[in-house]
């Protein structure tokens, strides 16, 4: 019987020191890795010499690998007796597709393992050292993508929950969409005040970051024109932290 088997790997939102020993563990025992084009090139430097590394696209905008196609090649792989990692940026399980390549891989029979990584607005959050909670401020996080299927801005939003000055929220993959998400937001109710951040590159060596009252957010990041990939932060918990947040600030 095949050996072969797929290891979903989490790896961060950049850094590679951030990187699980399980993940790395994972890389270093791969014969073959699939990996999108967010994951740190810094990352792979991890993976056994013998490994092959294959690019399969997943980048927001652009041209990319279809995710059957992914989804196959995992499979087929791992029929083939290969140990394969699937390897993604931030954590799988958070905007990652995991669902759809763990029913694939149970679909054939493939053993399976999820190694989980730290997500986008963890490590954005430590890097700035900004809380994602309090006691007086924030009694919730959520997490929110900020684009569906066809790139547009998802339709089945919670708005009062986005509204809520009690919560914190980080929105992933707003590039195209955070205009008309804030101006949905602030109609339903969201304080125009609001503190935010918006990240680009979190954790890497070039991160930079703009804080500004969330009104002004989308005009801030049309003059900067900063690199993706990009995540936004809102909540008054940001606070003074987001204050400190120098514009276009740049992290080495």
């Amino acid at each position: 019987m095949s050996d072969g088997r797929v290891v979903l790997v989490g790896a961060g939102p950049g850094d590679p020191e951030l990187l699980t020993l399980r993940a790395v563990r994972a890389l270093q025992s791969a014969d073959v890795i699939l990996f999108d084009d967010l994951v740190s090139r810094e990352v792979l430097d991890f993976a056994r010499r013998e490994a092959r590394k294959m690019l399969v696209g997943k980048t927001g905008y652009g041209p990319s690998c279809k995710q059957d196609e992914i989804n196959a090649l995992m499979v087929s792989l791992a029929k083939q007796g290969k140990r394969v990692v699937r390897l993604k940026g931030g954590d799988p399980l958070i905007f990652g597709r995991a669902g759809e390549e763990i029913e694939a891989c149970s679909a054939a029979n493939i053993p399976l393992e999820v190694v989980p990584g730290i997500t986008a607005a963890q490590g954005a959050a430590a890097k700035l050292a900004i809380p994602l909670t309090d006691r007086g401020q924030a009694r919730r996080l959520q997490y929110i993508t900020g684009h569906a299927k066809n790139g547009a801005l998802p339709d089945d939003i919670d708005w009062p929950s986005l509204a809520d000055p009690t919560v914190t929220t980080a929105v992933y993959m707003p590039a195209k969409t955070l205009a008309a998400l804030v101006e949905r937001a602030l109609s339903e109710g969201l304080d125009a005040a609001t503190p935010a951040v918006a990240i680009s590159r979190a954790t890497r060596h070039d991160q930079q970051s703009i804080a500004a009252p969330i009104c002004d957010l989308p005009a801030r990041l049309r003059q900067a024109n900063l690199p993706g990939p990009l995540l936004v932060m809102i909540g008054r918990v940001l606070g003074d932290a987001a204050q400190a947040a120098a514009p276009a600030r740049s992290y080495g």
